[in-house]
Order: structure tokens, then sequence, then C-alpha cells
């Protein structure tokens, strides 16, 4: 009788223990930065998220598809219904002027354990 109840216990304990989770949502998954000069080719913005979830939420990593994009984040866990960012930071510098499109991958112990933001633009030949 002990090991029923017992068992019982733990298999509702692990399946409330499983519903608390982290959830991360963006207010944007893209960010276009239009026409900029060469002459400036260093351009940043920001993607705010929530978490939405009822566990604190913890960002692993953030990683950009070439070196020209550097993405800095919040290294501390948000606590559920708060607010965080990543701010990333596009150089143009000795790349050619015309189109880009970047990707960032975004790592967190989220629901959805990997997030892709983009950012893209043109960067104008300085005249």
């Amino acid at each position: 009788m002990k090991r029923i109840v017992f068992t019982t216990l733990l298999f509702v304990c692990c399946i409330l223990g499983a519903s608390a989770q982290a959830e991360i949502k963006f207010d944007k998954l893209t960010h276009d930065f239009g026409k900029f000069s060469e002459s400036s080719p260093v351009v940043t913005c920001t993607f705010t998220f929530t978490n939405t979830g009822n566990k604190p939420l913890v960002i692993n990593q953030a990683v950009a598809s070439c070196g020209c994009t550097v993405p800095e984040y919040t290294k501390d866990p948000i606590q559920p219904g708060q607010k965080g960012s990543i701010k990333v930071t596009y150089n143009g510098t000795g790349k050619f002027p015309g189109h880009f499109k970047k990707s960032i991958t975004v790592r967190t112990n989220a629901k959805v354990e990997m997030t892709r933001l983009y950012i893209e633009g043109d960067m104008e030949e300085k005249k």
C-alpha cells in the first residue's frame, strides 16, 4: 500500500515539475536597418523578449552567423513576466557595399530551446 501511494505521489510530482517551464517570446524576429552609408558602417539594434513561462529563463548562448555581427545578451536569469534584451551590432567595415542578411541563433532553457533572429540592410557605397 505504501509503495502504491509513494509511486502515485512521485508520478504526480513529475508531471507537475515537467509543466513548469520557461518560455521566450520576442517582440520581433527580424530587424531591417534599411539603407546606411559605407562611411558609417556600424549599426545596432535591440531585440526585446519576455519570459512568458513560469520558471526563470536563461539564455545559454547567442551566436551570429559571421564575425561582422556581434550579439550581447542578458546573462542573468529572466524571471517569469520580466523582459530581457539582445543587442546586435553589425560592422560593415571592409565589407562590400550592398544587401546583407545575417542570423543570430539564440539557445535558451525555454520550452522552444532555439530561436533564430535576423538582421538585414543595404550598405551603400560612400560617395
